[in-house]
């Protein structure tokens, strides 16, 4: 309930409670006040977001916030690194696996300066870029071409400025 219909009802009992104890005849009934729940203004339920909608949210900070960039989407790892196998090792426990580029997770978003990539903005859920084995791969082969792995995590708020400062800090 929010405060004006709670407060509407707080006037109305009020407003009963005079009438009662002006009138002899009837006999005023005791009420004990309903407390009740007051969400303030302050206080916004965040509604969890689809992909679609992050995707969305990131793409219109991306292309408005770094217009110095030409913004691609989606792009396999294998767009950047082509069709590679590799040898070292993500996991200790796996001391000869070879990890292929086309295993990789597809990058959300890559920023380009003329053709060039200089970026990779990752979203994902939970610790999808520290345990899924399809973002290591997709990290580990970013970090060979020395392009900044941004990765931003879809169940926090991400904020407007915060993205822009973070992803800043990577380009600078």
């Amino acid at each position: 309930m929010d405060f004006g219909k709670l407060f509407s009802k707080v006037v109305d009992i009020v407003k009963d409670n005079i009438v009662n104890s002006n009138s002899n005849d009837i006999p005023r009934q005791q009420t004990q006040p309903v407390q009740r729940p007051v969400s303030r203004p302050s206080e916004e339920v965040e509604i969890e977001k689809t992909d679609d909608e992050w995707e969305a949210y990131f793409k219109e900070i991306l292309q408005n916030e770094f217009l110095a960039y030409t913004i691609r989407e989606n792009v396999p790892v294998t767009d950047l690194v082509g069709f590679v196998s590799d040898e070292e090792q993500l996991y200790t426990t796996r001391p000869r696996q070879v990890y292929k580029a086309e295993w990789g997770q597809p990058y959300t978003f890559v920023l380009e300066v003329g053709g060039t990539p200089k970026a990779v903005v990752m979203l994902g859920k939970g610790h999808s870029h520290d345990e899924n084995v399809k973002y290591l791969i997709a990290r580990m082969y970013a970090e060979k071409l020395n392009l900044p792995y941004i990765n931003f995590y879809t169940q926090m708020p991400n904020e407007r400025n915060y993205v822009i400062g973070r992803i800043r800090k990577f380009l600078n």
